[in-house]
């Protein structure tokens, strides 16, 4: 089963800081007041670990990453719990 990446804004908690263009130039850019722009939210193997490193560096935790294979599935709850 292949994995496909995905990039996701919240643009409530985004303050504009800009580190992700920084970071990931191929998929971001800014808009005229400094707020990102996904060109293309699918993030290919070899940007995955640029990916990461934006997430990473966002100050308000505003950018993040999912694996769309596991978002697809069904959440199964395990009982008992732990």
């Amino acid at each position: 089963m292949t994995s496909t990446r995905t990039l996701r804004i919240d643009r409530i908690a985004c303050t504009g800081h800009g580190q992700c263009a920084e970071l990931l130039p191929e998929l971001i850019t800014l808009d005229e007041w400094g707020y990102p722009i996904l060109h293309q939210a699918t993030v290919q193997p070899g940007l995955q670990a640029h990916a990461r490193a934006a997430v990473r560096a966002c100050p308000r935790l505003a950018l993040g990453i999912d694996d769309a294979a596991v978002a697809s599935r069904p959440h199964r709850r395990r009982w008992p719990p732990g």
